[in-house]
């Protein structure tokens, strides 16, 4: 996912446009941030659009923003960037293994990796010189926390700039004040889709449970059964068909004038 010029333009003109007074205009752009993460945004892509937008906004010098996000199976992929020079860039690190952006995405890994002389830079021989060719000096990446819980799927907030000697102390606590705000949101986006389909899994047994009670109850009255012998009719009845009991039930609580189970199953 790519995002253009324009819109990161709105993005600034939108962050700390509340009219609310605030102690200054950082703490009012992050409480609007906060507020926009965990209320209006309730996909894992929404929160990730906001979160590189805020950083090109915030940081000074921040001329590429990009996500890394790691896996189960321990590999690597940049789901959204302000321009694909930047999946470009955090492919490089992927494919051999070195650069802030995998360090910072792994688990285990440092909260921050930065770098304010790419070309030069001992760390990373493959990936410095490959985005200083780019005509990006500096790199600043941020640790993503997105999921507490085991397998702990991790990842990195990734900002270049095509500026030497950029991102002083301030940017970088700001970058690790967003990627906490990532962290978060993306922590509670993921809960509220587990809630949903856990939602969604109650409900469905419930309308499975219903409707088999009909079928039993249709059974009973016209073969004059009990209820756990209706049942056992419709367990048989849906072994021997391969059929889901609650679509075999659904069928005869919908069609009970027209359908019956064999009598051999009674």
């Amino acid at each position: 996912m790519s995002v253009g010029e324009e819109e990161w333009a709105r993005e600034r003109a939108w962050f700390g446009q509340d009219g609310v007074p605030e102690p200054g205009p950082l703490a009012r752009q992050f409480a609007d941030l906060t507020r926009t993460l965990l209320d209006v945004t309730p996909t894992v892509a929404g929160v990730l659009k906001l979160v590189v937008g805020a950083a090109i906004a915030l940081i000074p010098d921040a001329h590429l923003v990009s996500v890394t996000l790691r896996d189960t199976d321990g590999t690597f992929h940049t789901p959204i960037e302000t321009d694909p020079v930047a999946e470009r860039l955090d492919q490089v690190q992927y494919d051999h293994g070195e650069g802030p952006c995998v360090e910072s995405a792994r688990p285990d890994g440092p909260a921050i990796g930065w770098s304010r002389n790419l070309g030069s830079d001992p760390r990373w021989p493959a990936f410095g010189p490959a985005a200083a060719r780019h005509g990006y000096h500096s790199v600043l990446a941020t640790a993503l926390l997105p999921d507490a819980r085991p397998p702990r799927l991790s990842g990195a907030l990734n900002i270049y700039s095509r500026t030497p000697g950029a991102f002083d102390t301030a940017a970088i606590d700001t970058a690790l004040l967003l990627a906490t705000h990532a962290s978060l949101a993306l922590a509670h986006t993921e809960a509220v889709a587990s809630a949903e389909l856990e939602s969604a899994h109650l409900r469905r047994a419930l309308d499975s449970r219903d409707v088999i009670g009909q079928a039993k109850g249709i059974l009973m009255q016209r073969r004059g059964i009990t209820a756990d012998e209706a049942f056992d009719v419709l367990r048989r009845a849906s072994q021997d068909l391969n059929v889901k009991l609650a679509d075999l039930a659904t069928a005869l609580a919908s069609r009970h004038t027209e359908v019956d189970l064999p009598a051999s199953e009674a």
